[in-house]
């Protein structure tokens, strides 16, 4: 039986979510992936990672390497698998993701995933040096994990 309290909690940035959706994402990303599949992580997204991933897949409709129906089937796998699970934000999410837009970040969708996880004592996967930087210089909670702390 799995011990739950000794399991990590994983938010997903949205580069995470776009192989699945049949959107090409750098090597790191992908070994990231299969790694966590080998372990006892639960694995959430967020709403607005979807609605990011549907803006990045309308760059590509017209690009005939874009697999409409993979990006279909990935997104009913993601939210029908059961496999990631997902976050349900509430108002002090919200709330706190307008205070880093105050504090000078500005990318809400990042605010809001990294809210996401101090809100519900998650570690945010991401890519995002800049967004590290930005917690480090204000000191924040730094809940940031990156592929390669996952890969070593």
């Amino acid at each position: 039986m799995k011990n739950r309290k000794n399991t990590r909690k994983l938010l997903l940035d949205t580069s995470f979510l776009l192989p699945t959706f049949g959107i090409e994402v750098g090597n790191e990303v992908l070994e990231c992936l299969a790694k966590l599949a080998e372990t006892e992580t639960e694995i959430y997204y967020s709403n607005f990672s979807v609605l990011e991933s549907l803006w990045i897949a309308t760059k590509y409709l017209n690009n005939q390497q874009f697999d409409e129906q993979r990006f279909d089937l990935g997104l009913k796998s993601l939210i029908e698998s059961q496999r990631y699970k997902l976050i349900k934000e509430d108002s002090k999410v919200f709330e706190y993701a307008l205070k880093l837009y105050r504090l000078g970040h500005k990318d809400m969708i990042d605010n809001i995933l990294y809210s996401n996880s101090i809100r519900f004592d998650n570690n945010f996967m991401t890519v995002d040096e800049e967004l590290r930087k930005f917690i480090q210089n204000r000191k924040l909670n730094d809940t940031l994990v990156f592929p390669k702390e996952i890969l070593k």
